[in-house]
């Protein structure tokens, strides 16, 4: 049987189909083997579709044989294929991290159900990508959503419980959102499909229901993408979140929403209708330089390095939707570019930081003077992961600010630069608090016991630390991949 056509399926029926078995399975070891095996083969699969995207056009698969619009559609363009492929590759790693971290902070019998959240949070999340589908966007966010709140409720401190309720609520309050805004677009084009919505919108683009659709999923979207000041659930989430959640989220959940923000904008809606018959850029520009600067000045005073790095992603997405507000090849380049890089970094340190809780206990930042002495391997690679957060020459975040300040050239818009250099000086503060705590203090007795994480731990975060580097020298692949998806968007673009 030839499976090829049927890939973009398989890419989410895998996952799926791996979380009831793991229930089914019940015990930790084969419930790990199950859940590992379907993400590499996601991610493979993830690969063949972003080399095919490269090559040639979008590919349309029709569910059931039911030909678009009239049957559900999966599709996968440049920009989809790309995130496909951040998504299954950052499961595949953390996935084999995750069987060392969570022996620390599950209880043994729960294991079997961490795996299975595990795969549907990542079917969610693949789903939302891939699906050409209005109502299965929502559908697939639920999925995601759901295992997520469980998830993160697996913490094993009790404020875990506290987090992933506020999660709920305010995620809830999202999806509220976002399904209005599907209904009305549904109710003003008589057309889930994403494809043929976005034929059919320029007939009633100024009617009321399609601008208050426009408004709902903007609104819905952003809370789920953290953009400031919607992003009250994000800190606490990622805190006390087990150690492999936290890195998964951080890599993917807000990155996924990013991407569906991009689409609905530049796909469905078209830049003529948001960007400029209505003052969507100028509101997303000004609440993106607040994200950068508040997020980044939170960050500095945290104590609990899980928050610091958590505020940081806040202002990170900061960056990235700045960049889609340019409305421009070069700033939605910028955008996709450090979707990818800061989902990487913070993937990395995030891993890094799971390291430091199981050999220390902790991740408060007063009780760990002399890190550096104690566990090297460890402190190098968050100092690199920070670097990175910064921008330093090099390191992939550099490529993606570069982009950013292009792209504010183009516009003239030179107080943006400045912004942009200026909130990089915050993040060399909180940076430098990490410094300044493990190389320059002596560790405390407790402390000067303890020894490196184990190999299990550092392998994953030393991956993508060194892919931190790697993507900031060699650039072919996220810049070439983003800059031919923003091309395609803004070439499409009504």
């Amino acid at each position: 049987m030839n499976l090829a056509p049927h890939l973009p399926a398989l890419q989410v029926v895998v996952p799926l189909l791996s979380a009831p078995l793991a229930v089914l399975l019940r015990r930790p070891t084969p419930a790990f083997l199950v859940t590992t095996l379907a993400s590499w083969i996601a991610f493979a699969v993830a690969i063949v579709l972003w080399l095919d995207t490269g090559r040639g056009p979008a590919i349309s698969y029709a569910i059931g044989s039911w030909p678009p619009p009239w049957g559900i559609e999966y599709r996968v363009d440049r920009l989809s294929a790309f995130v496909l492929l951040l998504v299954s590759g950052m499961a595949a790693l953390i996935l084999p991290y995750s069987r060392a971290s969570i022996a620390r902070e599950i209880p043994r019998d729960q294991h079997y159900l961490f795996y299975a959240m595990f795969a549907l949070c990542l079917t969610g999340l693949l789903g939302i990508t891939i699906t050409g589908d209005a109502f299965n966007v929502f559908v697939f966010l639920e999925i995601s959503s759901l295992s997520t709140y469980v998830l993160i409720a697996l913490g094993p401190d009790r404020r875990a419980l506290l987090a992933a309720y506020r999660y709920l609520v305010m995620g809830t309050i999202g999806a509220t959102f976002i399904v209005i805004g599907i209904g009305l677009l549904y109710l003003m084009t008589g057309t889930l499909n994403l494809a043929d919505m976005a034929n059919r919108l320029p007939e009633v683009r100024h009617t009321r229901p399609v601008l208050a659709a426009l408004a709902f999923l903007t609104v819905g979207i952003s809370l789920k993408l953290a953009l400031f000041p919607l992003h009250q659930w994000l800190p606490n989430a990622y805190a006390y979140a087990p150690a492999a959640v936290s890195a998964f989220l951080a890599a993917t959940a807000t990155k996924v929403s990013i991407y569906l923000l991009i689409r609905f904008f530049y796909t469905v809606f078209g830049t003529t209708a948001v960007f400029q018959d209505l003052p969507v850029s100028e509101i997303i520009m000004g609440l993106s330089v607040a994200a950068m600067f508040a997020a980044s000045a939170m960050a500095i005073f945290q104590d609990n390095l899980k928050r610091m790095f958590a505020y940081s992603s806040v202002g990170q997405v900061g960056y990235i939707t700045l960049g889609i507000s340019f409305d421009s090849v070069t700033g939605l380049t910028a955008a996709i570019v450090h979707l990818f890089n800061h989902a990487v970094t913070k993937g990395a340190l995030f891993l890094l930081l799971g390291a430091v809780t199981a050999v220390c206990g902790t991740a408060l930042l007063s009780r760990l003077a002399g890190l550096g002495r104690v566990m090297p391997l460890t402190s190098f690679g968050i100092v690199l992961g920070g670097l990175s957060l910064i921008g330093v020459p090099g390191s992939a975040g550099f490529v993606s600010k570069w982009y950013l300040i292009l792209a504010a050239m183009e516009k003239g818009q030179w107080p943006l630069v400045a912004a942009i250099v200026g909130s990089s000086l915050l993040a060399i503060a909180y940076v430098w608090r990490f410094v300044e705590v493990a190389y320059f203090r002596e560790p405390s007795t407790a402390l000067a016991a303890r020894r490196e994480a184990p190999a299990a731990l550092l392998v994953p975060a030393y991956v993508l630390v060194a892919a931190t580097i790697y993507f900031g020298l060699a650039t072919s692949v996220t810049v070439g991949s983003a800059a031919g998806a923003a091309a395609l968007l803004l070439g499409g673009a009504r």
